[in-house]
């Protein structure tokens, strides 16, 4: 069975989980999407490995048993951009095959477009970013946004009870979650606190963020993509008003469609998503 090993990396000032499958060099760099982990990959690195390939993840700042921001401190898209900045050469000297899930897809992204001479692929899974957000008023977003974190602050968290109300929380979004897989999960995403369990992401994270995703921005960052990049969909997964359009502004693209999934691919259809992401890495000279 192939080992996994956990370090931590220091990013920015914080210290990063990381999780490494198998010993060989590491070419493949897998980013998990909001509020999920690192080890959601487990299935997905593994099927890699057995391909031939050295995989690495990682907890995002705030996330799994990544530090979280501290004392005066938020979470903004730029900042995950330059934590992955600054862990990538800590892992390896040469380009790597990058994957993000959802926002790890809209990270991965920026990253593509800002750093094209790290990567030797890019590959989007359900990760073309969120919607447009509607138009709001400035003053009610920032006043809802301050708000927010000073309710996150001032409040204590409630504990669950244990793994089984966990897993019937992460089975409103993902009713398909077998008590396997969601434990595996549920080991890894909480920590035991007095009366129960809690999530180990930052409560910061459930805020009203106070700057808008811009769809019309964030396409001129796909046009800035060199890089040759898979595009996977789960066959029910998330759909854009204007996904073609991003899928077309980036120039050299490839688009895959998983059938009978939704947005969790990397949960639900590891070894076919490792499968199609195989074929796109060796057409890339892997």
């Amino acid at each position: 069975m192939t080992a996994a090993l956990e370090q931590m990396l220091t990013a920015n000032g914080l210290r990063h989980h990381v999780v490494r499958w198998g010993d060989r060099p590491i070419d493949v760099v897998l980013c998990h999407g909001f509020l999920d982990i690192a080890w959601s990959f487990d299935g997905v690195a593994r099927a890699l490995v057995e391909a031939g390939h050295g995989v690495v993840s990682f907890d995002w700042r705030g996330h799994g048993h990544s530090e979280w921001v501290g004392a005066g401190g938020y979470y903004h898209f730029p900042d995950y951009v330059l934590d992955l900045d600054e862990l990538l050469p800590q892992l390896g000297e040469r380009p790597v095959h990058l994957v993000g899930h959802s926002m790890g897809g809209t990270v991965s992204a920026m990253y593509a477009a800002a750093r094209p001479r790290k990567l030797r692929s890019l590959s989007l899974v359900e990760g073309l970013g969120p919607p447009e957000m509607e138009p709001r008023d400035p003053v009610a977003r920032l006043r809802a946004w301050l708000d927010g974190v000073a309710q996150v602050r001032s409040r204590e968290r409630s504990p669950m009870d244990g793994e089984r109300d966990a897993l019937a929380r992460m089975r409103i979004q993902n009713p398909e979650l077998d008590d396997e897989l969601g434990s595996f999960l549920v080991a890894r995403s909480t920590k035991p606190v007095e009366g129960g369990i809690q999530w180990t992401f930052d409560p910061l994270h459930k805020t009203l963020s106070p700057r808008p995703f811009q769809a019309a921005a964030f396409r001129q960052i796909l046009e800035g993509i060199s890089t040759p990049t898979l595009i996977v969909a789960g066959q029910r997964g998330f759909r854009l008003e204007d996904e073609q359009e991003r899928i077309a502004a980036i120039e050299d693209h490839r688009f895959v469609e998983i059938p009978n999934v939704g947005h969790m691919i990397h949960w639900f259809e590891p070894r076919a998503l490792a499968s199609e992401l195989g074929r796109f890495f060796a057409a890339c000279g892997a």
